[in-house]
């Protein structure tokens, strides 16, 4: 059965609630209060949420039972999918992707339950019914394919270098010979630095977070991870950091669901290239990630399987 809107998405605006870190000057942070010179970011779309939606998906039908979506995300990604820890609020680039394809299925924000799911368990969570969906700097790859279900992708990110604003001699993957770059331990980006070809320092600290502090005071010169990743620190600091702007891997995102309910995977793609046809999405992007000043780019053509 098709997925029924009765109204289109509006295009109305809210004040961005959740804008750059106010912190102390060599401070990473988590605040994502006001920043001064912000107050002129650009604002969030709000979403009409559908009526009427039938769709023969049993995910669907079972958060329709419930009166609720269950949402699995991040909550440690500033700008990307982030949770205030006092208000508990979540806020960023994949925080509303997933808002805005639940008013899609019919869903209003008070009937979303965000739950934080680490990466190393996702497929599980999603296998078990633990959540309806995923949204949150999921990369599709054929491994993952054989055990859950991928809607998009709606961004692509690639591994990239946060560096000091002033930064002038880190340029790309080929300028950071002799330099020390940080990243987490375990992680992808962090065994791709590694590699001989690039010739750097590499440190292995355990957060991203804690990276990014021995940038602000020039401990380290750089750090990586997925660009998407880098530019919520970026947005976080204003003034402080950078991103490069030159990937060289590829990590396209989609949204992750049981691997068997195609019906909903078609409804979710259907909800992403309607926002990216009408400018939802770019206002989205431009309201979050964007603070970082890395410029909006158009996502990849979503990938039906």
């Amino acid at each position: 059965m098709k997925l029924r809107k009765t109204a289109a998405v509006a295009i109305a605006v809210l004040a961005l609630t959740a804008t750059a870190c106010g912190g102390k000057e060599g401070s990473a942070g988590d605040d994502q209060s006001a920043q001064p010179g912000q107050s002129n970011a650009p604002k969030l779309p709000t979403y009409t949420v559908a009526k009427d939606v039938s769709l023969d998906s049993p995910t669907f039908k079972k958060a329709q039972s419930r009166g609720k979506i269950i949402i699995g995300s991040k909550a440690d990604q500033p700008y990307l999918g982030f949770e205030d820890q006092a208000t508990k609020k979540r806020s960023g680039f994949d925080i509303e992707i997933a808002k805005m394809i639940a008013a899609d299925l019919g869903f209003s924000e008070n009937q979303i339950e965000f739950k934080t799911v680490d990466s190393g368990v996702r497929e599980t969570a999603i296998s078990k019914g633990q959540v309806d969906y995923y949204v949150g700097t999921y990369t599709i790859n054929d491994k993952r394919k054989q055990l859950v279900g991928f809607a998009g992708p709606y961004y692509k990110a690639g591994a990239d270098l946060l560096v000091r604003k002033d930064e002038s001699a880190i340029t790309g993957k080929e300028s950071v010979k002799g330099k020390k770059v940080c990243s987490i331990v375990g992680s992808t980006p962090l065994q791709e630095i590694k590699k001989p070809e690039y010739g750097a320092q590499v440190v292995e600290l355990a957060k991203y977070s804690d990276c990014v502090q021995q940038l602000l005071n020039k401990q380290v010169d750089a750090v990586t991870t997925d660009d998407s990743i880098l530019k919520g620190y970026a947005a976080q600091n204003p003034g402080k950091l950078k991103v490069v702007g030159k990937p060289f891997t590829e990590e396209p995102y989609g949204v992750g669901m049981n691997k068997d309910d195609k019906v909903l995977r078609e409804a979710i793609n259907k909800s992403l290239e309607t926002h990216i046809k009408d400018g939802t999405y770019k206002k989205i992007y431009e309201a979050t990630l964007g603070l970082s000043g890395s410029a909006y780019v158009e996502p990849p053509a979503i990938n039906r399987y």
